[in-house]
């Protein structure tokens, strides 16, 4: 508070000072005498009248006081009658006439001589007044504007010369409120960080025999895991400060910003401790320099900034209680010097959950939901595999927001299969009307997906068909509920996730003769899971063991640009008929199989063609041949 106060009075009495400064100026012009600019010839026509009292002469101009009614009344400005009211003089004498270049200055003396008039004269200088008008108001004004855009970016009057200053947000030990409790699904990565927390509460514990906490901490793992929520449930637990910042926040336009904000970051840390400094989207600063020396050139800022950075993690003590924290969900461009021992030297994978810490993230977010009795979130959690901590937050959200807008008492089952849906494939396109034709060749189309995934051992099991249209180009879905999570697939596996993949394409063609274009995100995928066989998992007994794919050298690391291809021409075409091998064959598989149950096919897609969604145990039946 007292900072706030004394910041107060100092601009308190700077607004006074403007205030009075203002005021005697306005008092100055209204009680200063009136003055009347006169040609040379009217100043000649009053003096050899003998209406002039005294005049002083200067090289530019003559500055004199008339008799009364001597000079003609002026034209009315502002401030007249202000002026009357403060009891200044109405009638105008002061009168100033601009000297004629080259006129004899004795005739001028003589003539004032010869009428008696009172004259003197004064040395004008001019150096304070072209100083002032010339240089310091100009300068003054520039200040000014300069100041203004300052406290307008630097966000108020009290920052107008922030820019070296650390952007961080602090949060002392009464915001922080989130505990390892807030946090499911990555155990492994909260069984890592307890080790932190012991040594912010008890660092004599590992000082006593010597050891040495580490001073950098990097969360690694895909948006949305919660690597920022881990960090601030480590502050929570451990019930220190929390400096959090995110890697963008350092770099600005001018070079040599960033590395005073890290400095001064540090500084303010150092006088917290102990406590946690947290650096999200440490990739923005932290990139390989070695792209710098190539023919795109570097960034001197990001650079700067990295080294500094570098210099105060090597010069600060890890026993003081300062520990660094950063997340990134691309380590393979960061810097190598970042990641040595003394650093970074410890990273922490915080991954996608599985089932099981689905649910618990499902669980967690579900606690401050009203749950109608039927909802399964076991379920839920089996259906969104790959789904991140905030797509399972959102998925809960949206259920509660779809559970409201039809005015129910409780979000039902139902809410959170439509919050899937939304999430997984878009809004349903209501206004989207397609024609019978259409609706008949996107019904085969999906039943020949389900049909296969049902027929073959290595797919998922199929959960529920629609032809609703979701999203942009989604015109029907069908949707696989795996049983568990699977981590490694065998090759017959992958061959039947392409069957599956290729099934509507081969049903339509089956029951019309003809393909459309539906087919093409599913060729897409499909062909991507056949060279990926081929390239990366060694699948293909032409190509061997041998991995191809391209090579990107040390330079281009972390650039965003691609290498060169490390195998031949005549190998690129052997890929290129291998991938066409698997799909071809994938293919005539598929296609005896749906020739086979044909009349299932058509039967179910009938079916579909009518109710629209099928799922649940009349979807298994119909896929079983049954009635």
């Amino acid at each position: 508070m007292k900072p706030r106060l004394s910041q107060r009075i100092q601009f308190s009495l700077a607004y006074a000072l403007v205030v009075v400064v203002l005021l005697s100026l306005l008092q100055s012009w209204l009680l200063a005498p009136r003055t009347i600019e006169l040609p040379m010839s009217k100043f000649l026509e009053i003096l050899r009248a003998d209406k002039v009292e005294r005049v002083a002469l200067t090289e530019r101009e003559i500055r004199g006081l008339a008799k009364p009614g001597a000079l003609p009344a002026p034209a009315a400005v502002p401030g007249d009658r202000l002026r009357q009211l403060l009891g200044s003089d109405d009638e105008v004498r002061v009168f100033t006439v601009t000297r004629i270049p080259g006129v004899d200055e004795q005739r001028l003396v003589a003539e004032l001589e010869t009428h008696h008039v009172e004259f003197s004269g004064r040395i004008e200088t001019t150096f304070w007044k072209d100083l002032l008008f010339g240089w310091v108001i100009p300068l003054g004004i520039m200040v000014g504007i300069w100041m203004f855009l300052m406290r307008r970016v630097g966000g108020g009057p009290t920052q107008a010369l922030s820019f070296g200053r650390s952007k961080h947000k602090i949060y002392d030990r009464k915001e922080l409120k989130t505990t390892f409790a807030d946090v499911a699904g990555v155990d492994e990565a909260k069984a890592e960080l307890i080790e932190i927390v012991d040594f912010l509460k008890n660092p004599k514990k590992y000082q006593r025999l010597g050891g040495r906490i580490p001073k950098g901490v990097l969360l690694v793992g895909p948006p949305g895991t919660g690597k920022t929520l881990l960090a601030r449930a480590v502050a929570g637990e451990a019930d220190v400060p929390f400096f959090t910042l995110s890697g963008s926040e350092f770099v600005e336009m001018f070079v040599g910003v960033g590395a005073s904000r890290v400095r001064d970051l540090f500084e303010q840390a150092k006088e917290k401790a102990p406590c946690i400094i947290f650096i999200d989207e440490l990739d923005a600063i932290g990139k390989s320099r070695a792209g710098a020396t190539g023919f795109m050139g570097g960034h001197d800022e990001r650079e700067q900034t990295l080294n500094q950075l570098l210099a105060e993690m090597d010069g600060f003590d890890s026993s003081k209680g300062v520990i660094i924290m950063a997340a990134t969900n691309r380590p393979e461009v960061l810097d190598a010097a970042l990641l040595r021992p003394g650093r970074f030297d410890r990273q922490v994978v915080v991954d996608k959950p599985d089932v099981r810490g689905r649910e618990a993230i499902l669980r967690l977010h579900a606690r401050t939901v009203v749950l109608a009795p039927g909802v399964d979130l076991a379920v839920i959690a089996a259906r969104t595999p790959g789904f991140a901590g905030a797509d399972l937050a959102n998925i809960v959200n949206e259920a509660a927001l779809l559970a409201a807008r039809k005015e129910k008492n409780a979000v039902e089952m139902a809410d959170f299969e439509e919050a899937i849906d939304r999430v997984v494939a878009g809004l349903e396109k209501k206004s989207r009307v397609l024609s019978e034709k259409e609706r008949d060749i996107v019904a085969h189309h999906e039943m020949g997906h389900a049909l296969v995934a049902s027929s073959v051992s290595g797919a998922d099991p199929v959960h529920k068909v629609t032809i609703i249209p979701r999203g942009v180009a989604a015109l029907g879905m069908t949707y696989q509920l795996p049983t568990e999570d699977r981590f490694l697939l065998t090759r017959s596996e992958m061959e039947d996730r392409i069957a599956v993949l290729l099934g509507g394409r081969v049903a339509e063609e089956l029951v019309y003769g003809e393909v459309s274009t539906g087919a093409h995100n599913d060729l897409e995928r499909g062909t991507e899971l056949a060279r990926l066989m081929v390239t990366k998992y060694g699948m293909s007994e032409r190509l061997g063991l041998a991995t191809y794919g391209e090579r990107t050298p040390l330079f281009l690391k972390g650039s965003g640009m691609g290498g060169e291809r490390d195998f031949s021409d005549a190998t690129a075409r052997a890929i290129d008929e291998e991938v066409r091998a698997i799909l071809d064959r994938t293919q005539d598989r598929v296609r005896g199989l749906l020739t086979a149950k044909k009349g299932v096919l058509v039967h179910a897609a009938a079916e579909l063609k009518r109710v629209e969604t099928l799922e649940g145990d009349r979807l298994k039946r119909l896929l079983a041949g049954e009635s």
